[in-house]
């Protein structure tokens, strides 16, 4: 298996345990991909993926409908990416994606979790170069031969499809989600979830306290609500 598979294992157990922090995420999902291309996810295919992702938490559909009847309200406030790099103690690259109505606000926050923890927020270009940024998609994989469709799917960018607890999971270049998506989807494939990952090329072993010092400032930067995601090049 390559590192997509052992980067997805290590994850699993970790990030997104919360629910109602996933469902803040994918309320902020919904409001930037309503405001990128309207309401109807019919053709709107970044807003298809998001609600593809709130089902797969099990978000009421209620809940879904609401964040996109409130997202297409002109008078709301658009919410825009930021990303924040830096590094944790003992050498540990961090990269931090947010989704804020505020930079002000989260750029004073980021950088004071960085501080209290013995971090230092870097600048932009400084430890991304460090990831490679990916997208993935998870499907049903009743009936399917993941070997053969990682052949079938090289084609559309596609690097490398494993089977797993939660069905066949496909990884790609950043650049090739909508490739695959809309190829997926021509195929009449379920897809059960999808998204953008950065997968860390080389990650570093701690002793346990030295993790420990690590874990302290990454949760601190998770328990931010304008932090949609958290990458680090720590071993897990």
């Amino acid at each position: 298996m390559g590192r997509a598979f052992e980067f997805r294992k290590a994850r699993k157990m970790k990030r997104w345990s919360a629910m109602s922090k996933a469902f803040t995420r994918i309320g902020k999902d919904i409001v930037m991909a309503v405001k990128e291309s309207g309401p109807d996810p019919d053709s709107n295919s970044r807003l298809r993926a998001v609600i593809q992702n709130a089902k797969a938490v099990n978000m009421p559909k209620d809940n879904i409908e609401r964040a996109i009847k409130r997202a297409s309200d002109k008078n709301l406030g658009d919410y825009k990416e930021v990303l924040f790099e830096g590094y944790a103690p003992h050498g540990i690259a961090i990269l931090v994606e947010t989704a804020t109505d505020n930079n002000t606000r989260t750029v004073a926050n980021v950088r004071s979790y960085f501080n209290k923890c013995n971090g230092s927020l870097g600048t932009s270009g400084s430890v991304e170069f460090l990831f490679d940024h990916t997208c993935n998609f998870r499907i049903n994989g009743e009936g399917l031969d993941p070997e053969e469709l990682e052949l079938e799917m090289i084609d559309f960018g596609a690097e490398e499809v494993f089977a797993d607890d939660d069905g066949v999971m496909i990884y790609a270049p950043f650049e090739s989600f909508g490739a695959i998506q809309k190829e997926l989807e021509s195929r009449g494939l379920e897809i059960l979830s999808s998204g953008f990952e950065r997968i860390p090329q080389i990650t570093k072993q701690l002793t346990e306290e030295q993790a420990a010092d690590v874990e302290k400032l990454l949760e601190k930067i998770e328990e931010d609500d304008d932090v949609q995601n958290v990458y680090h090049t720590m071993q897990e």
